[in-house]
């Protein structure tokens, strides 16, 4: 199973978040900056993560975003659930065709199960238990801050 671009990096912004000292707030150009990402990449997945109730945002000159009690005590899986924007597991239904087989195909059925499966695996794993100081704190030294783990 992979994942989708956009889930990866709100998934990387989220850990540094995570991994921040309590209550402090990170700029969303140090989180570019931490995951290698770019700036409007990052931007977009703070956006959403915002209007997910994942992160707390407070703007201005001071400004920046922090892990929200919600997103403190989500998991992998069911973020993924919300990022997944694919509603075909397999592209059965692709912009301007349908596959001939849709009618009674099992193999569309089976690839939904193990997209479910392959959440539910992740449900168990809280997003802010990921991070640990020895990944950290290199990511942290770069843009110097210190890891809040």
């Amino acid at each position: 199973m992979k994942i989708n671009a956009f889930a990866d990096v709100s998934l990387r912004a989220l850990l540094v978040l995570a991994a921040a000292p309590d209550g402090e707030l990170v700029t969303t150009q140090s989180i570019a900056d931490a995951v290698g990402t770019p700036y409007n990449h990052v931007s977009k997945a703070m956006a959403k993560l915002r209007t997910l109730g994942m992160i707390d945002v407070e703007r201005g000159r001071n400004g920046g975003s922090r892990l929200s009690t919600a997103g403190r005590t989500a998991t992998v899986g069911q973020l993924l659930r919300q990022l997944d924007t694919r509603l075909d597991p397999a592209d059965c239904m692709a912009t301007g065709r349908t596959c001939p087989l849709i009618t009674e195909c099992r193999l569309r059925a089976a690839l939904a199960r193990a997209r479910e499966a392959f959440y539910r695996e992740l449900d168990g794993i809280e997003i802010a238990s990921l991070p640990t100081a020895r990944q950290m704190a290199p990511v942290f030294e770069a843009i110097g801050m210190r890891p809040g783990l």
